[in-house]
């Protein structure tokens, strides 16, 4: 895992150097592909990085216990205790990054709210849900557009829908 890792990494530093060519920002096609392929790779390889740092600090822990001074040793165990469990848990966010992603998690959605049955309970219900979904989009700093709304004298939505755009809003959003 470690190996396919590095490769990773290196990819991500080549992506990164490539970008920053004049050639590559005038050429928009590839410099929008290589863009997406650095923010697909970003979050691995910051990962990876605070991964190995976490590791040479585990390592130079152990180089400690070996110490003659027993305050050394003292805080080399603490320290150790401390920083073994972040190590576990940045492997588990490791294997979860290295998943395959679902190919429509960059999509934008169109959201549908109908007020069931309940008359205009269900229909007040359905636009308090109308404003929860459009006020979480702003806060992650969506883009949203009402395309259809049906209104009940009270206030309430027979229906409504909501197109929303934004990074990963569809990969958010797909199980509502």
């Amino acid at each position: 895992m470690l190996d396919h890792l590095k490769d990773v990494e290196k990819r991500f530093d080549e992506i990164s150097n490539q970008l920053s060519l004049q050639e590559v920002v005038a050429d928009q096609p590839k410099f929008q592909k290589l863009s997406k392929e650095y923010s697909d790779l970003k979050d691995l390889v910051f990962k990876y990085r605070e991964h190995t740092k976490i590791t040479s600090d585990i390592n130079g822990a152990k180089e400690m216990l070996q110490s003659e001074d027993d305050e050394m040793i003292e805080l080399a165990k603490i320290e150790l205790e401390s920083l073994e469990p972040k190590q576990s848990k940045i492997e588990e966010e490791i294997k979860l990054l290295l998943l395959p992603k679902d190919p429509n998690d960059s999509k934008n959605v169109i959201l549908e709210i109908r007020a069931g049955t309940g008359g205009d309970e269900a229909a007040l219900f359905a636009s308090d849900l109308m404003r929860l979904y459009m006020r979480y989009a702003e806060t992650v700093n969506w883009k949203t557009e009402l395309m259809s709304k049906s209104e009940t004298g009270l206030g309430g939505l027979k229906e409504v829908i909501i197109l929303i755009q934004g990074q990963s809003a569809y990969s958010e959003l797909k199980y509502e």
